[in-house]
């Protein structure tokens, strides 16, 4: 072969992995602008705005680090803060416990198992501020339906305060979102769960394993992936609560449904204090990616 023919053989594939590699940026360039513009210069923004006395109208000006040492000295972040874990550790465990028992109970195929799915999935498919105002309407003491049914069953012999009372309130929050994320949470397990082969089933069936054991030494050890991924998703929906506190009980009754995510909210929009509001946001983003990295090292 001649010098110019294997120029051309070496060339050739050259030209095909600078088209493939032209082809490659292509595909991605949509998704690199939309996380550039929806996240990478919002992220960006906040940063610099928690380095800034940031009025919300007027003048910014660099104040740093002061925004960061004033959060020691907001007792309603701190309180939040406390809150936020209790809520988070509460609804983690039942929402797991509840959707991986919905999840076993409509795994095996039989008559009637779709409708079951559909019925256990469906609260998902309302929007969660709606879910807050259904939730508010049932439960209200002026004018809500479920204490006069209480009582027309003689099951109480008064009004419960459902959202009158710290607890209260904290339970029925908690009830509200096992109602509208069971479903949803069911369906990421029921999706593990069928993914697992039966043929292990079976041989475990036949070495006289039971049914405590088949679930310990088989369906948890290969559900594991699976449980990761809604445990972190559970976690951070939990960490980050806002709609069910703020639609539902206002942060109330005393404050003691406070969220941190309320917090920042009103710093931002009740003090017009943005560079502090962004401050507990810049806090909030760090504290929640290092759970989630310990999580998802924890669980692999």
């Amino acid at each position: 072969m001649n010098r110019t023919g294997r120029r051309a053989a070496h060339s050739a594939p050259s030209a095909r992995w600078r088209s493939r590699k032209v082809q490659g940026w292509l595909y991605t360039a949509p998704t690199a602008v939309i996380v550039g513009v929806l996240f990478i210069a919002p992220l960006v923004l906040v940063v610099w705005m928690s380095l800034n006395r940031w009025p919300l109208l007027g003048q910014a000006t660099f104040n740093a680090p002061d925004n960061y040492l004033k959060i020691g000295d907001n007792p309603l972040f701190i309180d939040a803060i406390l809150f936020t874990l209790k809520y988070t550790a509460i609804t983690t465990v039942l929402l797991s416990g509840v959707a991986l028992g919905l999840a076993m109970l409509v795994q095996d195929r039989r008559p009637g198992i779709g409708f079951f799915r559909t019925a256990f999935f469906l609260p998902g498919a309302v929007g969660f501020a709606a879910a807050g105002l259904l939730f508010y309407g049932m439960l209200n003491n002026d004018f809500g339906p479920i204490d006069p049914l209480l009582q027309a069953l003689h099951i109480t012999s008064e009004p419960v305060k459902w959202i009158g009372t710290p607890n209260m309130a904290l339970f029925s929050t908690i009830t509200l979102v096992l109602w509208r994320f069971a479903g949803f949470n069911m369906l990421i397990l029921l999706t593990g769960l069928q993914a697992i082969p039966t043929e292990v089933y079976e041989a475990a069936r036949s070495d006289g394993a039971n049914r405590w054991q088949i679930f310990t030494k088989i369906t948890l050890p290969l559900l594991r992936p699976t449980l990761a991924l809604m445990l972190i998703l559970s976690v951070t929906g939990s960490l980050l609560a806002f709609d069910q506190f703020f639609v539902f009980t206002n942060g109330g009754p005393d404050n003691s449904t406070v969220s941190m995510v309320m917090v920042v909210y009103r710093d931002a929009f009740f003090r017009f204090d943005l560079g502090g509001a962004a401050a507990l946001s810049v806090v909030l983003l760090v504290a929640l990616v290092g759970l989630n990295t310990l999580m998802m090292r924890r669980l692999r």
